[in-house]
């Protein structure tokens, strides 16, 4: 089994090779927008070929000065990409390509071939590798690297990207594993929830603190206050200050620093659960509509629009997709199998009886109106998750949404 991962270490730069890495990544941003505007309107009258594209890739850079800033094998993976972006919406995966902001796009240069990286271990927590037009930089050694060293596998390329936190870089790695057999550990259902993380049949949840510790929340509502007064005083269609801006970037620190946490979180836990349990049962839940807005229209205005707001950013800063994304992997690797199940009345059914009814649900308790037993209510709604896989004590009920429904108790296969 091929296994193809990217591992992300963070950069040790002076400024210079700040400054260097900046250019690059502007240029490639400009790259993509030139690229995609002779793309769509260059007035052939026909799709350009690759032939064409990498022909006035090159025009462009004995052109431009500053475009020949970027490697010329970075350049042709902006190609690659772009390409690629075109092919991934014509196969329904994606959306068109667009143009790339140079506020709201996230910079990036490939490095395609590994044997131009050279990376060498300096020290237990240091490590240095080779970029074109920049030179030797270091980076945090912070855990192994397939291909490098004496671990097994090989690292086919790297990509330099850059966040609110500084410039980092990604080795893409390749490892050939043999197919791992049939995990026998025990099945279980997951509940995502926002009370509890991620609630499990047997009762083993799973939850974590705040992202954000005391003082640094404290920070962050001051700083997000301040870019309220800051954007107050601005007159119409005047442009940001850089006071503003500055703002904006402390408080883009401070998220993608719970971000970072939200992630290691993520990590740890699926991991944990991967190895403990054979199958997961979860809900296949459709988190961008669960998130939509209750606005409504101007004819039709929502309810409860503020608390609704709410909701929808405690939702999505739990990241319940992503959780299911790691998951599925971590699952495959080690011979376990991820199972979705319709989410429809988990959390409005008895556990116990299999009776449904939207007033046995009060909040965070579940108390049955027909048998009487009592809950939490995220893990009676883990239980039926798992017994709507065919996994445990399967309820059987009618579809009828009122009434005392008669129910069934066998056991699964």
């Amino acid at each position: 089994m091929k296994i193809n991962r990217g591992y992300v270490r963070r950069l040790i730069l002076t400024p210079g090779q700040v400054a260097a890495l900046d250019v690059q990544g502007h240029a490639a941003r400009a790259l993509w927008n030139l690229l995609h505007e002779w793309w769509m309107w260059g007035g052939t009258g026909r799709r350009p070929s690759l032939k064409d594209a990498d022909e006035a890739i090159r025009q462009a850079r004995r052109d431009i000065p500053w475009l020949a800033d970027l490697p010329a094998q970075a350049a042709q993976q902006v190609l690659k990409t772009y390409v690629r972006a075109w092919k991934n919406f014509f196969e329904g995966r994606a959306r068109p390509p667009e143009f790339k902001s140079r506020v709201r796009s996230r910079m990036g240069v490939d490095v395609p071939q590994a044997r131009d990286l050279a990376v060498t271990r300096l020290s237990r927590r240091v490590g240095q590798v080779r970029v074109a037009k920049v030179g030797v930089i270091r980076f945090r050694w912070s855990g192994p690297i397939p291909g490098i060293g004496r671990e097994p596998g090989r690292t086919t390329g790297a990509r330099l990207v850059k966040d609110v936190l500084g410039w980092h870089i990604v080795f893409r790695t390749e490892v050939q594993t043999a197919t791992p057999a049939q995990h026998n550990g025990p099945a279980v259902g997951i509940d995502r929830g926002v009370n509890v993380a991620l609630a499990l049949s047997d009762g083993n949840d799973q939850t974590h603190g705040a992202w954000l510790r005391p003082k640094e929340a404290e920070r962050m509502l001051r700083l997000e206050r301040k870019a309220a007064r800051q954007k107050r005083a601005r007159e119409p269609f005047e442009r940001t200050s850089n006071r503003l801006h500055r703002t904006y970037h402390q408080i883009a620190g401070l998220r993608a620093r719970a971000k970072r946490r939200r992630h290691d979180w993520q990590h740890k836990t699926t991991t944990a659960i991967a190895q403990q349990y054979g199958i997961v049962v979860v809900e296949r839940l459709r988190i961008k509509n669960m998130t939509r807005s209750a606005k409504g229209t101007t004819e039709q205005p929502g309810r409860n629009v503020r608390q609704k707001a709410g909701l929808n950013r405690v939702m999505r800063n739990e990241a319940h997709a992503r959780t299911v994304e790691l998951l599925e992997y971590k699952l495959t690797e080690r011979g376990g199998q991820l199972l979705p199940v319709p989410a429809a009345y988990t959390s409005q059914t008895c556990s116990t009886c299999g009776h449904r009814d939207p007033a046995s649900r009060a909040g965070i308790r579940f108390v049955c109106t027909s048998c009487g037993w009592t809950g939490h209510a995220d893990t009676n709604a883990a239980v039926n998750i798992l017994h709507a896989a065919g996994l445990g004590r399967v309820r059987t009920w009618s579809p009828a949404p009122e009434g005392c429904e008669t129910s069934t108790t066998r056991r699964a296969a």
